[in-house]
């Protein structure tokens, strides 16, 4: 990133600066690579202590499946350490209790050799390291076995379960180990992978068993001490759960500390309950659940080992520096820091994508600048230059073969080339100029006057034509030119949308939380879409009674007072366990409602209607009533206008301009066919905040708005769509009111009463007539006074939309609760 950011400097010519950065960046690329390397050194050498202490763990005394297993892991891992890490396992065994340094060493060696034979045949691959480790243990142990002469169904027993143990611990480094190695990425851990962690730390510990230092044995210190970090990270059930798996282990390796599962589960439990107080609390827990135990288990003696011991760990915790618990608190799930982590990587994953988009909206823009720079260029110095091409056709045409040639073009140049281009100019104004009209000065100059009025006249065809389809060009590229430019907004709202849902809403989703909880509701989790204001969305699962419906009487009327608007609940999905939790999206309640009907039929009563019509809420907060009357009658004429609507539509709903929609809309119906195909277009977009409404009306009839008795007409006089390449889209604005009844209609309806009468009036008059205020009622009624005005002859397509605006009353009126205080919104990404 830093090295983009330079190359703009470059570009601005900033070339000292180039050269300061490029010094800077030198020298925090080298300082990276250093700490990069010295945590490497740092997690290299803890995996060869570890290394050492598997070596010389044990289990019943007598089994030793650590150290192969995890040798084998780093040999797919780490396999630069290999040889440091298989050193360490080779001391470690070397001061085990029991002396099983050959076993360890002839296990190794039979699992190199299996190794390498399967890498000779690409069979390698850390899948098979468990099957691996499992063979060589049994091949070995077997084989020790038969060379003494001691095998038995005890033996035999005892050399599977070692070979099957390994196996296990082989699958759990798998998912514990790549924690220390530096490739696992993501600071997210499975609960299933912390626990094989532990059990990895736990079966490190084993190492130091028998290690005493005074009346301090080294592995109750250690254990402790895990048990503390795990529970001060995750709370109790990582501290009981840590305690179970180490007192476990602990107990395989030492049979004299069977009691040590059941204190160290204890004290975990304890001391991950103190977890929210600090260090010092969750000490304590630990503390008062060891010295229980101690009391009630053991002797006078052992109280005070352990209490020894316990302060050893505490000590030692108190010691740990806070960035190690930080970065454990990042792999253990739930966790505030593994949530912060996540949210961070969400959030520069977000960053990022709005970075492309926004790369993208600027390449369509610079797209759309040298299209309009190409149709831009000087008009006067190409009129110039196709004028002397025009000029030098008609000189190789006519003048080549003239033995005058020299004299009218070299002696006599602008002579001839004005009298040249006084004739193009009487050819322009007069194309069915004939012999007769030639200048009588211009039979003087020239000797193949009518040569030359035939040869002009055919290039000024040649020439006009080659005009028409330049400008064809000129159009297309300046449609282009919209259209890209369109796409680069649509792109660049993307981006803003992207950041706007990376900002931080930590704190009022804990405010609605706090308010409904107070209320005795049960809230699983909620996630603040936006706050912008008309584009509210807050998604909240809850857990619900059957019949009661709290998100509606409660919950909604809860976040209209919190947010300070009015908020409704727009989607409801109950999950499949029957009564218990809900998901439930509130969004921004509309100021007004749109309620809409629809009559029509098809000419002569056919079954196909080449009127389409649409009704939808485009998602913005504008409400779309859409009618379109394909050219004719029957399917293609309705298949025809339904592609005008479902075009439109999706180019509104996608965010462009509502002028550069309908310019998208006709070049698209331009290009479809050869065939003369249009539509007309009559839409109103009724803004449902303010009930502003924006009409469309592309070679439709007018529409009408019923307020009160009084009839409002709009209209328009643009062609339909289709028919010319460029079109003027005209849009009326008008406010709505409560109340007012919207009525669109195709030609087939408003041509109803013939040419003799004045259609508008006549068609007010009838909407005036109609008393009812349904939309649905109003719309069979005007068709079927239509019907009787014709004696129920249907003379053409007929279709009528009317939609009625209402101010919206909400189901539930907003309450107020003792304490909670009017939400503070974010400011808005720009």
């Amino acid at each position: 990133m830093q090295r983009r950011s330079l190359s703009a400097v470059i570009g601005g010519g900033w070339s000292g600066l180039w050269q300061k950065a490029k010094a800077g960046a030198h020298s925090a690329a080298v300082e990276n690579r250093f700490v990069q390397a010295f945590v490497a050194k740092k997690w290299s050498l803890l995996l060869i202590v570890m290394a050492f202490l598997l070596g010389r763990a044990m289990i019943l005394e007598q089994l030793s499946p650590f150290a192969l297993a995890f040798i084998a892991v780093i040999y797919f891992t780490r396999r630069d350490i290999l040889h440091w890490v298989g050193i360490a396992a080779f001391a470690g065994s070397l001061l085990s209790l029991s002396s099983n340094t050959g076993y360890l060493v002839t296990e190794i060696i039979v699992f190199l050799l299996i190794q390498k034979a399967l890498e000779k045949f690409e069979r390698s691959d850390l899948s098979l390291a468990p099957l691996l480790v499992f063979s060589s243990t049994l091949l070995v142990q077997l084989f020790a076995e038969l060379v003494v002469s001691n095998l038995s169904w005890y033996t035999l027993m005892m050399v599977s379960v070692e070979a099957l143990l390994s196996l296990v611990l082989t699958l759990i480094f798998i998912q514990a180990i790549p924690v220390f190695t530096l490739t696992r990425k993501n600071y997210h851990l499975k609960h299933e992978e912390i626990i094989c962690l532990i059990i990895l730390l736990a079966s490190v510990m084993t190492g130091t068993v028998s290690w005493v230092v005074g009346p301090i044995t080294v592995e109750h210190v250690l254990s402790r001490y895990l048990i503390l970090l795990f529970a001060l990270v995750g709370g109790a059930p990582f501290g009981a759960s840590v305690g179970v798996i180490t007192g476990l282990i602990l107990s395989l390796a030492n049979s004299n500390a069977v009691y040590q599962m059941s204190l160290l589960a204890f004290s975990g439990m304890l001391a991950g309950l103190l977890k929210d107080g600090n260090r010092l609390a969750v000490a304590f827990g630990m503390l008062l659940g060891s010295s229980i135990l101690a009391f009630y288990m053991g002797s006078g003696a052992d109280v005070i080992n352990s209490t020894w011991e316990s302060l050893a760990a505490v000590a030692l915790f108190l010691l740990t520096p806070r960035s190690l618990i930080l970065t454990l608190a990042k792999y253990v799930p739930g966790t505030q820091e593994n949530l912060k982590s996540q949210q961070d990587y969400a959030k520069r994953v977000r960053d990022v994508t709005a970075g492309r988009v926004e790369q993208f909206s600027e390449v369509f823009r610079q797209l759309a600048r040298s299209f309009k720079q190409l149709t831009t260029d000087d008009a006067v110095s190409r009129k110039e230059e196709e004028v002397g091409h025009f000029m030098n056709a008609v000189a190789q045409k006519a003048c080549d073969s003239c033995w005058k040639k020299s004299q009218c073009w070299d002696q006599k140049f602008y002579q001839t080339y004005t009298y040249m281009t006084d004739m193009m100019t009487q050819i322009e104004m007069k194309e069915s100029m004939t012999k007769k009209n030639i200048p009588p000065e211009w039979r003087k100059v020239c000797i193949r006057t009518d040569q030359v009025l035939d040869v002009m006249k055919q290039q000024y065809g040649l020439y006009k034509n080659d005009l028409h389809w330049k400008k064809q060009i000129m159009d297309s590229r300046h449609l282009v030119a919209d259209q890209l430019s369109g796409v680069s907004q649509v792109m660049e709202d993307l981006a803003k949308e992207i950041k706007r849902e990376g900002q931080e809403l930590f704190i009022q989703e804990e405010q609605i939380r706090n308010a409904l909880e107070e209320l005795g509701l049960s809230i699983h989790t909620i996630d603040i879409i936006s706050l912008d204001e008309g584009n509210i969305e807050i998604e909240i699962i809850h857990q619900y009674t059957k019949g009661f419906d709290e998100c509606r009487k409660i919950i909604a009327p809860l976040l209209s007072e919190i947010i300070g608007e009015n908020v409704a609940v727009m989607r409801e999905e109950m999950h499949a366990r029957g009564e218990g939790y809900s998901t439930v999206v509130f969004g921004s309640a509309k100021e007004y409602e749109v309620e809409t009907g629809v009559a029509g039929a098809a000419k002569g009563g056919d079954l196909f209607s080449g009127d389409s019509f649409s009704t939808v809420e485009l998602g913005n907060g504008k409400y779309a009533v859409a009618l379109s009357d394909g050219m004719g009658n029957g399917e293609r004429a309705r298949a025809e206008s339904q592609t005008a609507l479902s075009i439109l539509q999706q180019l509104l709903q996608s965010g462009m301009d509502e002028k550069l929609a309908i310019k998208s809309l006709n070049s698209v119906l331009m290009l479809r066919s050869s065939d003369e195909m249009y539509a007309t277009v009559d839409m109103a977009l009724i803004d449902m905040y303010n009930a502003n409404t924006t009409f469309m009306k592309i070679g439709s009839t007018p529409s009408f708005i019923k307020r009160g008795t009084e009839v409002i007409s709009i209209s328009a006089n643009n062609l339909p769509v289709g028919i010319l390449s460029e079109i003027d889209v005209d849009l009326v604005s008008i406010p709505l009111q409560s109340g007012d009844i919207l009525v669109m209609m195709t030609d087939g309806i408003y041509d109803a009463p013939g040419h003799a009468v004045n259609k508008e009036m006549w068609m007010k008059r009838m909407i005036q007539e109609i008393d009812t205020t349904m939309p649905q009622d109003f719309a069979d009624c005007l068709l079927e006074r239509i019907f009787r005005h014709h004696h129920g002859e249907i003379q053409d397509d007929m279709t009528v939309v009317v939609a009625r605006v209402e101010k919206r009353q909400p189901e539930w009126a907003t309450f107020r609760w003792p304490g909670i205080t009017r939400m503070e919104r974010p400011k808005t990404v720009s």
